[in-house]
Order: structure tokens, then sequence, then C-alpha cells
């Protein structure tokens, strides 16, 4: 054994070296603290504010450092190589008391690979998740976990958790190289812990920040990350094999849009999986969309102001119970569609707004990181790795989540320069023109990415232009020069609003608007199109689907009936928002969601509402069953109008074909009149 005696002081730390160690402003700490050899020996040197003493342990070895003061103990042993070794932290006053015995994670190489970082400065690193965040592993015969972060405008980044007291002073990160990524191996945490990054910035001042890449976070208004590793066995093999052969465009898609923490409010993941499938499958929808469930600080926002993009929302539990729940849809026999958000993050201070000290995910140009709509900023989507986190994003709530569709939000305010814009607060394309050419690269890189490396997953544009090839393929250049962004599919707003526009209309007024409801066929086969009554149409003074419609109740209730009808006959794909399958009277809110009391049977008007959701029921069965109704969609030769001119009689009817030539003749009358023997065509 050597005793204290056996240790010789250290060479003096420079004082430069030694103030940027203490400040957090030191690229490379491993260079002066952990072991390492010397004349005459290995110096030892570790930085353990408020210990009272360090041990260093090995076979045959204990030696106590040298107390160097401000936190540094250091010492030379007089050993000819530096030897497997942990150290003992003493913090109590008495010997052996308040003893921490852990690996130096000052001693090692670091724990991400090369290629990782290649990949990174390039852009192109598609599994980005597996490489920058907080990783469980065992790393030179450590467990520990891995932090790693992207902060290339930093002068030091730390790591701050509940494993080191909220104080980073201990744990500065090292500088890999030009690649921007920061690291640090940190023996003994391990799945559960908080944790954030201290940035330096340029001007020396600090700033505490939560993950970018955390695939977990607290349940806010907590803002800390957590440490996660994923223990879930899927059980939905026989559903992804039956998606890689799915074609979408020509099999049935109907869609139920739902806001999970408001369907029924107060269940969690788990909660809803015993729940949700079993109601979804019932009325015959073969999908859900789930509004954004990346993790966001205001519940408000429906999720649309994301600070989590790698990390589940944890109002309703953790990642594994979400994809408990994803695999309990898929088990029901139920797709999963996510609203995903690329657009616009928020500017809380603790999240991605100049994230580490200057614009970093946002654009530099103020005029073009500002949204003016939403006091949001935008991301840069010229920048490579940027667009990577982006990217990678998506692939990653596909592949590690299962999910089988994106809905993009917002892809409008993405694809022009002057999108809610004057004159003045916007600089043109290298080409003169308003087009956001770095957002077109972006979306194309992205749906190219997700349909090669996930089978079977679609992706759907809210896109409310008239850009032109949203669904079109990437490599297929339209009359505008642009390749298409290769959605697979695209909401039709124009459909919506003028659809609507027409059923607000008093019967007697709506021959005046009769071409609000055949226009849509004039372009209906230049995108893949789904129909959407969404959320957006139900809330904010919008009136819910019911209450839109003219007259009385019975009258209402006859209108939203003739026009779910309408609708489900219409070439597109079905998307219909939770509540309005039973005509609920009230407006969305998402403190208490839709109105479940409506279809108890102690209610008077339950009969009117339960009617509603049979309706929806059939709807979709007779979807289903019929294939003119999806099998030629997308395909002009698959629709014929009958009846498009009877506006008079506010009635409208046209024949669908199936594949083989099978035709489906759908009628609406949008009129309070029945009428009997009357003539088609």
């Amino acid at each position: 054994m050597r005793g204290a005696r056996g240790v010789r002081g250290a060479p003096a730390l420079a004082a430069d070296e030694r103030a940027r160690l203490l400040s957090g402003t030191h690229h490379d700490p491993h260079a002066h603290l952990g072991a390492h050899p010397v004349r005459g020996g290995v110096l030892f040197r570790a930085l353990r504010p408020y210990a009272k003493g360090v041990t260093v342990l090995g076979k045959g070895l204990r030696a106590d450092l040298l107390d160097e003061g401000d936190g540094f103990f250091a010492g030379v042993l007089p050993l000819r190589a530096v030897p497997a070794y942990e150290l003992l932290v003493q913090y109590g006053d008495e010997p052996g008391a308040d003893e921490v015995r852990t690996e130096d994670a000052y001693r090692m190489l670091p724990a991400l690979g090369e290629l990782d970082l290649h990949l990174i400065a390039e852009g192109r690193h598609e599994q980005l998740w597996q490489a920058l965040g907080a990783h469980p592993m065992t790393h030179e015969g450590a467990a520990g976990t891995r932090f790693t972060v992207w902060a290339p405008n930093a002068r030091g980044v730390r790591v701050a958790g509940s494993f080191n007291c909220w104080d980073p002073t201990s744990c500065p990160m090292r500088s890999l190289g030009s690649s921007g990524v920061w690291e640090l191996f940190l023996p003994g945490v391990g799945a559960g812990a908080l944790y954030k990054f201290d940035i330096a910035r340029p001007d020396g001042s600090h700033t505490l920040r939560a993950d970018p890449m955390a695939r977990s976070a607290e349940c806010p208004p907590a803002t800390a990350s957590v440490v996660h590793t994923s223990r879930y066995t899927w059980g939905d093999a026989e559903w992804l094999a039956r998606r890689e052969r799915w074609e979408p465009h020509t099999s049935p898609l109907s869609v139920y849009e739902v806001h999970l923490p408001s369907w029924r409010p107060g269940l969690s993941y788990r909660e809803l999986a015993d729940q949700l499938p079993a109601y979804v499958a019932d009325l015959g929808f073969t999908h859900v969309e789930l509004m954004p469930c990346a993790e966001h600080p205001y519940g408000g926002s429906w999720g649309y102001q994301v600070t989590g993009y790698y990390a589940p929302t944890a109002r309703l539990g953790g990642p594994d119970d979400f994809r408990y729940l994803i695999d309990a849809l898929h088990r029901a026999g139920i797709g999963v569609l996510m609203d995903w958000v690329p657009a616009h993050f928020p500017k809380d201070e603790w999240a991605l707004a100049a994230f580490d000290g200057a614009p970093l995910y946002e654009h530099a140009d103020p005029a073009r990181a500002e949204h003016p709509d939403w006091g949001t900023l935008e991301f840069d989507f010229g920048r490579r790795e940027v667009r990577n986190f982006l990217v990678a994003n998506a692939v990653y709530w596909c592949e590690e989540f299962h999910i089988d569709g994106l809905r993009v939000d917002a892809v409008a305010s993405m694809l022009y320069l002057d999108y809610s814009r004057e004159d003045g607060q916007w600089t043109p394309n290298e080409h003169g023109g308003r087009e956001n050419l770095d957002a077109v690269a972006f979306l194309q890189e992205m749906n190219a990415t997700v349909y090669r490396r996930c089978p079977g997953v679609i992706t759907a544009a809210e896109e409310s232009t008239a850009w032109d090839g949203v669904t079109r393929a990437t490599h297929h250049t339209g009359e505008g020069g642009f390749g298409g962004l290769g959605f697979g599919f695209k909401w039709n707003m124009g459909w919506m609003h003028d659809s609507l526009t027409y059923m607000t209309k008093e019967p007697v007024h709506r021959k005046y608007h009769h071409g609000e409801m055949t226009f849509p066929m004039v372009y209906a086969y230049s995108e893949n199109y789904i129909l959407p009554i969404s959320h957006d149409e139900v809330v904010h003074g919008k009136r819910s689907l019911v209450g839109k419609m003219p007259g009385d109740w019975w009258q209402r209730r006859a209108n939203h009936r003739a026009y779910l009808g309408f609708m489900w006959a219409h070439p597109g794909k079905q998307l219909l928002f939770m509540g309005q399958e039973f005509a609920q009277g009230a407006e969305w809110a998402e403190g208490h969601g839709p109105d479940w009391w409506l279809l108890d049977p102690s209610y008077a008007a339950e009969p009117d509402h339960r009617g509603v959701r049979d309706l929806v029921r059939d709807l979709n069965a007779g979807y289903r069953a019929c294939p003119a109704l999806w099998e030629r969609d997308t395909r002009p030769e698959g629709f014929c109008w009958v009846a498009a001119d009877a506006g008079e009689d506010n009635t409208l009817a046209f024949l669908r074909y199936a594949a083989d030539g099978s035709p489906l003749l759908a009628v609406s009358n949008f009129s309070p009149v029945v009428r009997e023997g009357y003539r088609l065509g």
C-alpha cells in the first residue's frame, strides 16, 4: 500500500488554465484532470468542490491527493504507467464519513466515434439521437452515461444535474475537434437522472439549457431533461409487416384526429391504451392522428410550440408508456399519424433560442428568424446541422416509436419568405423570388429520407396555398422549376373552406354558392388529398361542425349528417376531429375535451348524438367495403359528375369507380325538401 507519504506535489496549473476550469470555459478539461504520465511518475488531478479529501484507489494502491484549493486535489505518484484506479471522495469532516467511490470520468477517452462526428459535421447523421444527448452505456468497463451536445459557439460546456447537486463545476465537458460537439462520460449516472447543460456563451456569461436531444423530460412546468433508456418490448411485428406492403393511395384511409390530453382528461398513456384503440376500432377508422406529442412548455399551445423534439410529453407518462399506447393501437389494427412541427419553436430561455449564446437553431438574420404571427423563431433550414436535427427527428419518431405517418404543420409558413410579412420585412432569394429555397430543400430531404428508411410510413402537409407539387416526387420538376416536395398527401384546405362556407348558408341561399361544392373537383387530382375537418375548424369562435349548420337543432343535425355523407363519398381521404363524430354542440376546449355526457343514456337528447356516431360507424364500414371510394382516389377516371349543375335544387350527384370499373352512385340533397322520383342525369 502506498500512503500519503508517497504523493509528491503536482506541478501547479497555469493560472489561466485553472481559471478556465473553474469558470467552465475550458475546451479540454481532460488534458488537466484525470491521470497523466509525467517525469517521475503519474500525475492525478481531480476537481471536486466541497470535498474534504480525494483518495486514489487501485490494486495495491491507496494514496491521498493533496488539496490545491478551489476544489482541486492533485499529486504525483511514482508509477511507471497509469493504473486502473478509482477515486474515493470524502465530503464529511470525519474519516470514512460521507464517502463516494467512483470511476474517474477524466481518465477516459471520448465515448463518441469519429464516424459519428464526421456525419454530424456533414449534416448527414440520420440517427442523430444515437450520437447526441444522454446515453446510458458501459464505457471502458465503467457503467454510466455519455453526455454530448452540439454547441459550436460556446466557450465551454458543463453538465449540471441531480447527480452533482446542480453544481456543474466538477463536470466540464471537452470539445471534440471542430465539430462543435462537446462530450463527457459520467460514471455512475444512470436512467432517471435529471440534467441540463451549463453553457458559457461567447461573452463569458452562462446559461442553463435543457438538452435539445433529450429523449425524456420533466413534466412541465419543470424543465430539466431526463436520462432515459428504453426497456420496451414491442408486440406489433405483424402490423409493421403489413404496413410495408400497404399502398395508401389505393387503400382505405379514414382518420380520427385526437388531442390526447383532452380526449379523456386525466388519463395517462397506458390508461388511454385501454380505451382509445377500442373506441376508434369500433367506429371503423383506419388511423388516428395525434396532435403534437413532443414536449412543450405551454399546454394551451396544444403542442405546436415544441421545446423537446425528441421527448414525448411527460404530462401523460414516460417514453415507454407512449410506446405502449402506439403498440396497443397497432394491435387493434389502427395506424398512428402524428402532427410534427418543424416550422418554428418558442423563445423560452432554457430551450433552443440562442442556444449557445448566438443564433444556432434559428436564422442569424433577425428578420428571417422571427415568426410574425406566433411570436416564435423559425429554424435556419439552410444550416446543415439544423436540417439534420429535424430530418433525424422525423426518422426518430418513425423508427423509435413506430409512428406510421407525420402530418407536417404550417408548411406554407416555411415555403414563402414573405409569409405574413409586409414589403421591406423580407429579402428575396438568390433568384429574386419569394420562395424559401432552404425550406424547399429541407422538406425534400425529410420526405425522401423518411420514405427510404421507413417503408409504409406516410407524410402529409398542412399547406394552405397553391404551391405546385406538394405531393409530387422530389425528382420530378414542375412548371415552377422545382422538384416536388415529396409528401404523400396534402390537406385539402380549399375543399374544407369552400364546403363549410356552403354549409353555413341557409338552404334557400345555397344555390348562389353551388360552385363552392363543385369547384374542388377542378383541382382534385392535382395532389393526393386528405379532406380535413380538424381541430382548427372547431375552436376560437368558429363553432363545432354541427354548430356551423343553419336552422334549428333538427335541421342542424340533418345538415351535419348530409355533410358527413358527402365528405365520405368525395374523392380524397377523410379526417374528422374528436367530438364531431357525435355532433358535439360546443366548441372544443383543451381544458375539458369532448362532451361525453351527450352520450349518456340518461340524457334526453342522447339518441340524437348516438345516431350521428352510428352514422359515422356506418360510413366507415361502407367506405372500407366499397373499393370505388378509394381504389382510384387519385385518378380522374375514378370520378364522373352526374348532376353538377343542380344548384337550384341544392343537389349533387356523382359516380365513383373502382379499379375494375364497378360504379358507386353518390347523391347529396342539401335542401330541406324531400325529393321523390328525382331524375338524375
